[in-house]
């Protein structure tokens, strides 16, 4: 089975990329590099032993992106590729809608065309937005709070859509919680360029000195030491998560969510804990104000994924945080 793997050369594309070739996929990666690197692909190379096709191309690029599927007959797509910063959403909304939504139409296009009609799609915990109470489950009423959570759900909705227009189509929508981890060889990981938008970058770069301290945004939430709750997860058991997916695949009816998650919150502080525990580098810190639209507490039901996918995180906080500072001790 050839799986085109979308935005393969990111963070959690190039773990799935390994979990895939590792359990005898083949694969075509494509990638306009604007927030990865073509040398994490050389990597995947390296730690699987194994080649595969890779195209740089922007999703926006329907000609680019119509030569991959010309070229390699294509049996199903994970679909990674898009911007992601919640931040910067807010400033670029127009920028974010029309690569987002625009790229994503163009490969539903195209795999219309080309008859690929399975989809496994990286969607995000912040269609549950503000008003649902932890543990989310898939069936909550869905919402969100800023142009980047937006377009996941508008995906979602379109993916429905397009299921229910035409029966070939099944696809996963996997609801991400909060990916931090590496890869247990140290030779990839998360490491953004500038000022990191996501917790463990910023703790990562304070511990080595590349940042002078981390804000912790409110310690002021109903939550044991008053900092945010967030279910994070081990970027490995996630891109297990999408092998899952995948497996599962043939069996769905139109479009299916799961959520992938611990299951378990952990604190802001725990996860500075963590870190220091696993690095024995001090993390200085400061409290700032909340940030608007973040909520005190988000962790999942995983049940419907453990009972349906047969998945289940492994991985622990402190393996989590022990991947992480193998990952930037290699990389600093």
């Amino acid at each position: 089975m050839r799986v085109l793997v979308t935005g393969g050369a990111g963070y959690i594309g190039s773990h799935t990329c390994i979990e895939l070739l590792n359990n005898g996929y083949d694969i075509v990666v494509m990638d306009n590099y604007s927030n990865s690197s073509p040398e994490v692909l050389k990597i995947v190379e390296k730690l699987t032993k194994k080649t595969f096709p890779v195209y740089e191309c922007d999703m926006l690029d329907y000609d680019g992106f119509e030569k991959i599927f010309e070229e390699n007959k294509i049996d199903a797509v994970i679909h990674f590729a898009g911007l992601k910063a919640v931040g910067e959403s807010v400033e670029k909304p127009l920028e974010y809608y029309h690569n987002n939504l625009t790229g994503t139409l163009n490969l539903l296009r195209l795999m219309r065309k080309y008859k690929v009609y399975q989809l496994v799609f990286s969607s995000s915990a912040t269609v549950y937005g503000m008003n649902n109470k932890a543990p989310f489950k898939e069936d909550m009423p869905l919402s969100t709070t800023n142009p980047y959570g937006s377009t996941k759900l508008m995906i979602e909705n379109i993916l429905k859509d397009v299921c229910f227009a035409d029966k070939n189509f099944k696809v996963a929508l996997l609801r991400y919680f909060n990916p931090i981890g590496a890869h247990q060889s140290g030779l990839i990981g998360e490491n953004p360029n500038g000022i990191p938008n996501n917790l463990m970058p910023y703790i990562m770069k304070v511990a080595v000195g590349k940042l002078e301290c981390l804000s912790v945004f409110g310690n002021d939430y109903p939550t044991p030491d008053g900092t945010g709750v967030r279910d994070y997860i081990h970027v490995c058991d996630l891109a297990n998560g999408h092998l899952k997916a995948l497996e599962k695949l043939p069996h769905i009816e139109g479009a299916e969510a799961y959520n992938l998650g611990t299951g378990k919150g952990s604190s802001v502080l725990d996860v500075v804990h963590a870190f220091e525990k696993a690095s024995g580098k001090k993390v200085n810190y400061k409290i700032a104000p909340r940030r608007a639209g973040d909520i005190a507490v988000c962790y999942a039901d995983v049940s419907k994924a453990k009972k349906e996918l047969g998945w289940e995180a492994k991985y622990s906080l402190d393996d989590m945080c022990r991947d992480n500072w193998n990952f930037i001790k290699n990389n600093s």
